[in-house]
């Protein structure tokens, strides 16, 4: 999307588009670097409670920024502060009621969140240790706004920080379909955010990503969407949605750390599809399955296949072999080119992380493709 803008799109566009693409590579560089660390963060910022901490850039780099809320405190008078507080809030709070998790690391790391991130950076981020936000375009004159302030999406703020869950457990490789599955996890846990905050059941649900980010002047409804993967824009600037839905369609390239965004299409289908067969709210089955998945059997360099074995594996030991449960995990992976099939695990050992436990197992795989 961002390169298509620097091809297609205005002098400011275009600028801005290189700065955020310039800085998105940075954090995610740090994101990288800093997972190996994560146990010491972890240890130097805990609590027993929900603690959220809000702070403003005032349009810098500098980290975290200046205190603008923290936890309790009411709503101020900066709608991102306010958004970046509240969409910490539903994150944590699905994790907590429904997945029994206190916090991204499992036991009690504060949420920190920067807002006001540069002037006219298009894009949000975990970096490793908190959360950083750009107001998208609303400097610019209003013809030339192509993105809103990326606090105004709720999924937006499920997805960056469920990368901080994934640093956690089980650390995905960031390329090719192990990068794809850390990203189709991330859209995942952000849409079961939503649909949280909403009160809405799978059927209900639009599973859009990016709801609301783009401005009118776009042509699009959000960046992906996990019901049609390869729909959610189309427009003479940022261009049209690549996202294959199915392994036939599967993108071999070396941009985009190996399709990381393009490729996650296709498991993010598999899961709409299982929650929609399941039926009722999502985060209540199908999300159990996928954060088990996570949480205790994947491991780094995890790919589609083992991805599509685990979670059904998964589904038959908590929902029953040959369950609706399972049989709508099964479709899921089937509807994307996939074959599910159950596979032994060996004994689980320590991720070194937060200690929570990893099954490292033998998948069927496919080859890899990227």
């Amino acid at each position: 999307m961002l390169g298509e803008i620097i091809a297609k799109g205005s002098d400011n566009q275009r600028s801005r588009a290189m700065q955020t693409l310039s800085l998105s590579e940075q954090a995610r560089g740090q994101r990288r670097a800093l997972t190996d660390i994560s146990h010491m963060l972890t240890a130097m910022s805990a609590s027993a409670e929900k603690t959220r901490t809000i702070y403003d850039a005032r349009e810098g780099t500098t980290l975290p920024g200046t205190l603008v809320r923290k936890e309790g405190d009411p709503p101020v008078a900066d709608p991102a502060a306010n958004e970046a507080y509240d969409g910490c809030g539903f994150t944590y709070d699905l994790y907590k009621n429904f997945f029994g998790r206190n916090s991204l690391d499992g036991n009690g790391m504060h949420i920190d969140s920067t807002v006001h991130y540069q002037k006219g950076y298009d894009n949000a981020f975990w970096d490793g240790k908190q959360m950083v936000y750009g107001d998208g375009d609303e400097d610019l004159p209003e013809a030339q706004r192509l993105f809103n302030r990326f606090t105004i999406s709720v999924d937006i703020i499920g997805h960056e920080l469920t990368h901080g869950i994934t640093q956690y457990e089980a650390n995905l490789a960031y390329f090719a379909q192990s990068g794809a599955l850390n990203e189709s996890m991330s859209d995942v846990f952000g849409s079961l955010v939503k649909q949280y905050q909403r009160g809405q059941s799978a059927a209900e649900a639009d599973w859009i990503i990016g709801e609301g980010l783009f401005t009118s002047n776009v042509k699009g409804v959000g960046i992906r969407s996990m019901k049609a993967p390869g729909t959610a824009y189309d427009d003479p600037v940022i261009g049209k949605d690549p996202q294959p839905g199915h392994m036939k369609d599967y993108v071999s390239t070396t941009q985009d750390n190996g399709g990381v965004h393009i490729n996650s299409g296709i498991p993010n289908h598999a899961f709409y599809v299982a929650a929609l067969e399941i039926g009722g709210n999502a985060w209540e089955k199908a999300g159990q399955v996928w954060y088990i998945a996570l949480r205790d059997n994947l491991k780094g360099t995890s790919d589609f296949q083992d991805a599509a074995n685990q979670t059904f594996l998964i589904a038959g030991q908590k929902f029953g072999v040959g369950s609706l449960e399972q049989k709508a995990v099964a479709k899921g992976w089937a509807e994307v080119g996939i074959t599910a099939v159950s596979v032994p695990v060996t004994p689980p050992v320590t991720n070194g992380g937060s200690g929570c436990l990893t099954a490292v197992f033998r998948g069927l795989g496919l080859l890899r493709n990227g």
